[in-house]
Formats: structure tokens, C-alpha cells, sequence
């Protein structure tokens, strides 16, 4: 019996030995192992977005009401497609218009009237120098007679001169004399009437003259008034046509109607109320929101990334890739604003489409996990307070 009991605790002792050193061997080839991971491995850290949204590149255009009225047509309908100056909803312009209609009926009586004002003018300016051409003919004749009528008076004139020296000298009777003397004096006033008249000529054609330009005056104070009427009836009229434009609201770009008010003919909109969201054509981009601590320094253009949209589980769907392009330098609304170019290389079997929600995780390093470990327990002993911490509101 004591043989038998000393070599079964003999075998016991041996197996326990080769079991513990196999087992320790064990160990150790898996902690070499693992220390050999964490020092020459590298993982991928990822940063998470709070949220992420697809949006075309070009900013969306929101539409409102320039001024109160009320609705008489509206062209509004989800996801139609609209071209700049697309009506999209009219507001009543009935008293525009009517006042309009006024306006070019009040211009439409003016025009001719002016036109017969200036046919006018134009008739007494011809007849003016009609006038004067007839004054200066009138005038040469004058003077014509009057040249021709002094020949017989210096004639006279100088033979009444000889008559009176033959009669001083008692050759000739007085009577003979008397008559020479009277022909000389009838011949002298016909010079002066002809000189006369040539007088007169020119003074009627002067009062004429002062009547003609008077009535021309006349003419022109009634057409500069005219005109001025006309003016003002043109500005009131482009200034009504303006008024009428303004009540049709028009679509300000190209693009589809993504947001559309639910509006009734004859309802009443007021000034700045929004009557849809404009989305334009053109590239679609992720715009995500990171908090400030994991994005600032951390993500940057380059770097790679997923999103994940809601409504499209990653395992049946897969994620989308993306590169970030544009990071903000500033914080806004406790967040910064982080844009990632999405790429269509690959085969995307999600439909990308304006407004889809969901999150982006960027690839912002790779480090071993010795490191990792190393900075995850440094910053659990410091813990420093994040200076983008809102601070409560008393």
C-alpha cells in the first residue's frame, strides 16, 4: 500500500509540472503576442458626427411674400421643377390695374393733343418766315419807288432853283415861277410818303412779329404742360405696372420646389410669409455637424469618411463614401461645420437626393493601440473642462 500511494503521488506531481508549463507557455506566447499588437498594430480612429444631412452645394433659395394681398392663383406643387421667372403665386391687383387703365387712357387723350400743338408751332414758324419773305419783298418795292421818285424831285427841286433866279432877274413872270415851285414840293412829298411807307412796312411786320411769337409762346407753355402731364402719367403708369409685377410672386432660380405652403385662393398672405424652399440643381455634399473638442484639429479636408443615412440600414444598404473637402475655422451654435464631397466612384445603391438625414463618421488617424491606451488614461487623470461647454442660464 505505501509503495503504491508514493508512486501514484510521484505520477500526480509530474503531470501538474508539464500541465502549469505548457499552460505558462501559453500565456506567455499570448501576452508576446498581444504586447507585439498594441505596439506594432494600427487601428483607425473615427470621429462621429452629431448629425449629417445630404444638400446640393448650391444654397437653397427660401421664397416670400414681398407684401400683403390676397391670393387670386397659386402654381404651387411639391417637387416641380421651375425656370427664373416662373409664376408660382398672384395677389390680387384689381385697383392697380384699374388705376393703370386710367393712366394710359389720360395718356392716350394727351398724345394727340400734343401732336396737334406741335403741328401748330410748326404752322406759325412756316407762316413767320412766309411773312417775312413777303415783308422783305414789300420792303425792296418800297424802296424801289422811293428811289425811282427822287429823280423827278431833284429835278424839280433844281429847276425850281433856276426859276426863281430868272424870276429874280425879272425874265420870267411870277406865276411861271409858282408852278415850278409847286411841282418841286409835290414831287419832294410823294419821296417822303414812299419813305413812309417803307416805315410802316417794317413797323406792321414788327407787331406782327410780337402777335406771331405770342401765340407761339402760347403754343409751348401748353406743350411743356401737356408734356408734363404726359410724364407724370408715364411714371404712374410704370410705377402701377411695377406694383402689378410685385403681386406675382416668380421663381427666383432654376430649380425644384422642395417645401410648398398649402395655400387657398383667397387667402390673405402677409409680407415675409414663406411660401416654399427652392432647391437648386447641382452637386449633392454632406454637411455635418461635429462638436467643437472632437472636430477642430482633428478632422481635416482629405481625410476619408462614411455617412450612414437614416432610413437605409448599413447592412443591407452599405454606407456612402466621402472625402471631407471644407472644415469651418469657427464654432456657430455650439458646433462646427464640416463638408464631405461624396464619392460616386463607387457603386452607391443609395439614391441621393436632397434633405436625406444621417451621420458621418470621418477617419481622422491611425495610431497603436499602446498609444491609444496611453492617451485615453492620460486624459481620464487630466480631464480638463471643454471650453465649449454651455454654461447653464440663470
Amino acid at each position: 500500500m505505501p509503495t503504491a500511494f508514493l508512486r501514484t503521488l510521484r505520477s500526480f506531481e509530474t503531470d501538474t509540472f508539464g500541465r502549469s508549463a505548457l499552460i505558462l507557455s501559453l500565456g506567455a506566447a499570448i501576452l508576446g503576442g498581444w504586447g507585439a499588437w498594441c505596439v506594432l498594430g494600427r487601428i483607425t480612429l473615427y470621429e462621429i458626427s452629431d448629425s449629417a444631412r445630404l444638400e446640393v452645394d448650391r444654397a437653397n433659395y427660401a421664397v416670400q411674400s414681398p407684401m400683403l394681398g390676397r391670393i387670386t392663383a397659386t402654381y404651387l406643387s411639391l417637387g416641380r421643377q421651375v425656370m427664373p421667372g416662373d409664376p408660382l403665386v398672384e395677389l390680387d391687383a384689381s385697383a392697380q390695374r384699374l388705376q393703370l387703365r386710367e393712366e394710359q387712357t389720360r395718356l392716350a387723350v394727351v398724345t394727340p393733343q400734343l401732336e396737334s400743338l406741335r403741328r401748330q408751332v410748326a404752322a406759325e414758324d412756316s407762316a413767320r418766315e412766309d411773312e417775312r419773305r413777303a415783308t422783305e419783298s414789300a420792303v425792296e418795292e418800297a424802296r424801289a419807288r422811293t428811289r425811282q421818285s427822287e429823280a423827278p424831285a431833284q429835278y424839280n427841286s433844281a429847276e425850281e432853283k433856276r426859276l426863281r433866279e430868272l424870276r429874280d432877274l425879272g425874265l420870267i413872270a411870277q406865276r411861271e415861277y409858282e408852278k415850278g415851285r409847286a411841282d418841286a414840293l409835290e414831287t419832294q412829298r410823294s419821296v417822303e410818303r414812299e419813305k413812309i411807307a417803307v416805315e410802316r412796312i417794317g413797323r406792321e411786320q414788327r407787331t406782327r412779329e410780337t402777335d406771331r411769337e405770342a401765340r407761339i409762346r402760347g403754343l409751348h407753355t401748353e406743350i411743356s404742360r401737356l408734356e408734363g402731364q404726359a410724364a407724370t402719367s408715364r411714371a404712374i403708369i410704370s410705377t402701377l405696372q411695377n406694383e402689378i409685377e410685385l403681386r406675382v410672386i416668380r421663381a427666383p432660380i432654376a430649380g425644384k420646389l422642395a417645401e410648398a405652403a398649402i395655400l387657398r385662393v383667397g387667402a390673405v398672405l402677409k409680407e415675409g410669409d414663406k411660401i416654399g424652399v427652392i432647391v437648386p440643381g447641382g452637386k449633392v455634399i454632406v454637411v455635418a455637424q461635429f462638436s467643437p473638442p472632437a472636430a477642430l484639429g482633428r478632422v481635416a479636408p482629405g481625410q476619408s469618411a462614411q455617412v450612414r443615412l437614416e432610413g437605409f440600414p448599413w447592412m443591407q444598404w452599405g454606407t456612402v463614401p466621402a472625402v471631407v473637402e471644407r472644415v469651418a475655422g469657427e464654432v456657430r451654435d455650439g458646433a462646427v461645420r464640416v463638408e464631405l464631397g461624396i464619392d460616386t466612384s463607387g457603386n452607391v445603391r443609395i439614391p441621393l437626393q436632397h434633405g436625406l438625414p444621417g451621420t458621418a463618421e470621418v477617419a481622422v488617424e491611425r495610431i497603436s493601440p499602446a498609444s491609444l491606451i496611453l492617451r485615453t488614461a492620460g486624459s481620464l487623470l487630466a480631464a480638463p473642462r471643454s471650453a465649449y461647454a454651455v454654461s447653464p442660464q440663470p
